[in-house]
């Protein structure tokens, strides 16, 4: 059976559509109409990505957590660059904790290990 946040199909991200924790590459940054079917017209910046067809519409502190992850204010720069999207249980609206969507820049891999030193072997080393 499914849950009611699966019953309501959405054209954005939401919380219910990241089981896990995803690395996804920034394709753009635009801005979309969120307001429901009939309402007023509302616009918001989203990110789009080139994993997914629904963008993430962006909210002050994803704004600001995409340019720190980015080290750019400028969105061009965000574009090819990759994020990690996670739910966070203590995202709160309306002050109420709700939960939802957060980024961050994934975690830096570590450096291979340096090829192991190599003796210089000189023609008099040689037995032969």
């Amino acid at each position: 059976m499914p849950k009611t946040s699966q019953m309501v199909a959405s054209k954005f991200l939401k919380k219910e559509d990241l089981t896990t924790p995803v690395l996804w590459t920034v394709t753009g940054c635009v801005q979309y109409n969120v307001a429901k079917e009939g309402a007023e017209e509302e616009h918001k910046w989203c990110l789009t990505f080139k994993e997914s067809e629904k963008p993430l519409v962006l909210n002050s502190t994803n704004i600001q957590l995409c340019q720190i992850a980015f080290q750019s204010d400028d969105t061009d720069h965000w574009i090819g660059k990759r994020l990690v999207l996670y739910v966070d249980p203590n995202v709160s609206y309306a002050g109420k904790i709700v939960g939802g969507i957060r980024v961050r820049k994934p975690k830096a891999t570590a450096p291979p290990p340096p090829p192991p030193p190599t003796e210089e072997i000189e023609d008099s080393d040689i037995p032969f």
